[in-house]
């Protein structure tokens, strides 16, 4: 019952440290740098809306600020510890303080540093934070249904399949209408995915 009882969530800009990338809190400056990194097409295959030019970059920032104003989203760069350069965005997103709930979405990493480890440790960064500093009850993720890649590296950091959501959103630029499949990892659940993401961080 203390979780319960506990009083509604404050998300706030923060920085969060890590190994190999550190999440910094979105500012309008970093469209530019995410703009020379971010517009391979295949960043946005699964995304309702595409990002194209860097017109199109600037938007996708001014959006993700505006939701942060309104206090529905947490968005953050994502930028490299050994350069200092901005390599992709994330964010906490459906933010519901007064239930304990967020999501993590939004996640995009240039492809010079997919498999490298910063998108495992971004994701570890998320979660301690959302469950330790922010006292998460649930975390949720999701992704297109048709996106196999995603579906098992959500699942590969010990998330739980929970259902699609059928006929979902329209995905304009693609001519289809999505299924969404959720995933969530609870409370209960966060030491045992911690220590699987922790071990996937640690050099073979």
């Amino acid at each position: 019952m203390e979780a319960a009882a506990s009083p509604p969530m404050k998300v706030e800009p923060v920085t969060l440290p890590g190994r190999v990338v550190r999440l910094e809190p979105l500012r309008l400056d970093h469209a530019e740098a995410l703009a020379k990194v971010g517009l391979a097409p295949e960043l946005w295959q699964w995304i309702p809306s595409p990002v194209r030019n860097a017109q199109e970059m600037r938007a996708y920032v001014e959006t993700a600020l505006e939701e942060r104003s309104r206090g529905v989203s947490m968005p953050f760069a994502i930028v490299a510890q050994a350069s200092g350069e901005a390599i992709g965005s994330t964010r906490y997103g459906n933010i519901e303080p007064a239930h304990r709930r967020l999501e993590i979405g939004w996640t995009w990493l240039t492809p010079a540093h997919q498999r490298t480890g910063a998108n495992t440790e971004a994701k570890l960064l998320l979660l301690t934070h959302a469950f330790e500093a922010l006292g998460a009850n649930r975390v949720e993720l999701k992704t297109d249904a048709l996106n196999a890649k995603s579906r098992a590296a959500i699942a590969r950091i010990g998330a739980v399949e929970e259902g699609t959501f059928r006929s979902h959103m329209v995905i304009p630029w693609a001519g289809r209408v999505r299924d969404t499949v959720y995933f969530s990892i609870i409370r209960s659940e966060w030491p045992r995915a911690k220590a699987r993401l922790e071990g996937m961080l640690r050099p073979a």
